[in-house]
């Protein structure tokens, strides 16, 4: 392999719908011949590993626990503080990491927005070349044109672009800078490094390039978005370890009608009230369920014959067998559903979740509840709308077809160096016979 092939350091933070994007496009440039190293939470090394993907590790497995059981990480307004608890630190760990990879090829960074900072900061002292910005969802991009949404509240189409620019300064003036500045700059400040003066101006537009992980018909790009920005898709990791279903779940899945599938996520550890009110409404209505959570202290302690409980179960093998998924608003759980081609009933928590649960609904294949609004009966009513509307029902498989052909990894991996070429650095072409 020549020297001038660049090492890619492929730097996330979060639950597996974070990691699943990024691992798949650390696959895909490895499958290119490239050099990749995987920077992600330590708590995440064994499933990364087992993706055969080199691996650093940030922080401890108890460290990232604690932030997963603070309650506050799923409430829209204070989740970014619970979050950024120890950012600084973490900007650190970071740094230390790309600078612990020892190579003569060229650094390409592509980081997941939480990790940009890191990841300029490297490319200031001289440590990579490069740096790519990925979102994973829309409401990751700072936007003032419609749909607009932020946080839990989606701003009206009436609202002039003037007071969406106000609304926009408010929340990075009163919600954003004072929890993120100060880490950002206590980490710069010693390098010699200037002060940040705008969290989300900061990660949008010093990138060299930045990279939507959703498709365009799910979120077109706005004007207002940064360039250049590459165009991609749902970057849906399959692990090859996970193919297919237990004995036990076949047999399940056999054995009457097509059941429901409720899950709030990985890294929800506080959805005692989502199970209890889901448990309510499938009683109601006598159907068949799935009870998808890594965390049992969430299920209800008496379950029916009707009602499974599993810690986790691949969704590309689950969700063809199944009649609706009931879910927080993942990017990674509501593209999956939008690929099995079933209607999804969104109960957002917080961050792009809202966001993510808007889009369901303007397609046309759910609905939307709020997680601080739901209740048994509206859950019921819900449920057996989508599960019997052959409107929704010819939507999800217009939406479905839309994944076929599969999306062209190897292409849009490609396209990545090209356009980092194009903004002057000096990286030869990936080539897939390199």
């Amino acid at each position: 392999m020549s020297e001038a092939t660049p090492h890619y350091i492929v730097i996330t933070v979060g639950t597996n719908g974070d990691l699943h994007p990024m691992m798949r496009i650390a696959q895909t440039l490895q499958s290119l011949g490239r050099q990749v190293t995987f920077v992600s939470h330590s708590y995440y090394e064994n499933m990364v590993r087992d993706a055969g993907l080199a691996f650093i590790g940030l922080g401890t497995d108890e460290e990232f626990l604690r932030i997963l059981r603070n309650p506050d990480i799923w409430n829209p307004r204070k989740g970014l503080a619970a979050l950024m608890a120890n950012y600084g630190e973490g900007l650190q760990q970071t740094i230390a990491s790309i600078r612990s990879i020892s190579t003569t090829a060229p650094k390409m960074v592509i980081a997941h927005p939480f990790a940009v900072p890191g990841a300029i900061i490297a490319r200031e002292l001289g440590l990579v070349t490069s740096v790519a910005a990925a979102y994973l969802a829309p409401s990751n991009l700072r936007t003032c044109h419609d749909p607009l949404t932020i946080g839990d509240v989606s701003v009206p189409r009436w609202v002039p672009m003037s007071w969406r620019r106000a609304l926009w300064r408010l929340v990075e003036k009163k919600w954003v800078d004072p929890v993120a500045l100060s880490h950002i700059n206590a980490v710069r400040l010693p390098l010699g490094l200037s002060a940040v003066d705008s969290f989300l101006t900061h990660i949008s537009q010093t990138p060299d390039l930045a990279l939507t992980l959703f498709p365009s018909w799910f979120a077109p790009a706005m004007p207002d978005w940064p360039h250049p920005l590459l165009e991609g898709d749902f970057q849906l990791f399959e692990s090859s370890k996970q193919d297919g279903l237990s004995p036990d779940l076949s047999a399940f899945l056999a054995a009457g009608e097509k059941p429901l599938v409720f899950t709030p996520g990985t890294g929800n550890l506080h959805a005692v009230d989502f199970f209890k009110h889901a448990l309510a409404a499938i009683q109601s209505t006598g159907r068949r369920a799935i009870f998808l959570t890594r965390e049992p202290a969430q299920i209800p302690s008496k379950l029916p014959a009707s009602v499974i409980w599993l810690a986790y179960v691949p969704l590309k093998a689950l969700l063809p067998h199944v009649a609706a998924l009931v879910h927080h608003g993942g990017i990674g759980t509501t593209a999956e559903a939008l690929r099995a081609g079933i209607p999804q009933l969104v109960v957002p928590f917080a961050w792009d979740q809202f966001d993510n649960g808007a889009r369901i609904a303007a397609i046309g294949v759910g609905q939307v509840i709020p997680a601080k609004r739901l209740r048994p009966r509206k859950l019921a009513h819900r449920l057996q709308h989508l599960c019997t509307s052959d409107t929704v029902r010819a939507q999800c498989a217009t939406v479905a077809s839309r994944f076929t052909p599969a999306f062209d990894a190897f292409a849009f991996c490609q396209e990545i160096e090209r356009q980092l070429l194009a903004a002057g650095h000096g990286v030869r072409l990936l080539n897939k016979n390199d």
